[in-house]
């Protein structure tokens, strides 16, 4: 796994996991800025890396990313939707 990164530039996060063969394989969710708030567009695992939990962990590691640099989230993607409402410990940073 690698570090999870905002890749300004891109509006994109982005991070890193080793699928089933050993792999590196990214993660990444395209946002739109609105102030201090990250509007998640689109949420996006590599199909090899679908069912390992990949997705999971990158959200986590999205929100933690969110409080550590006091922003929220804004969710318009149907999976991020959904991955927030399953996790109440997301609350704080959800917009």
């Amino acid at each position: 796994m690698t570090d999870f990164r905002d890749v300004h530039a891109e509006q994109r996060f982005e991070q890193g996991f080793t699928d089933p063969d050993g792999q590196l394989r990214t993660v990444f969710a395209d946002y739109a800025v609105q102030g201090g708030t990250r509007v998640i567009l689109h949420v996006e695992a590599d199909p090899a890396l679908r069912g390992t939990g990949a997705a999971g962990q990158f959200m986590q590691a999205m929100a933690e990313h969110a409080r550590a640099e006091k922003l929220k989230l804004a969710t318009r993607c149907s999976y991020a939707v959904a991955r927030l409402k399953r996790h109440p410990d997301f609350d704080d940073v959800a917009a």
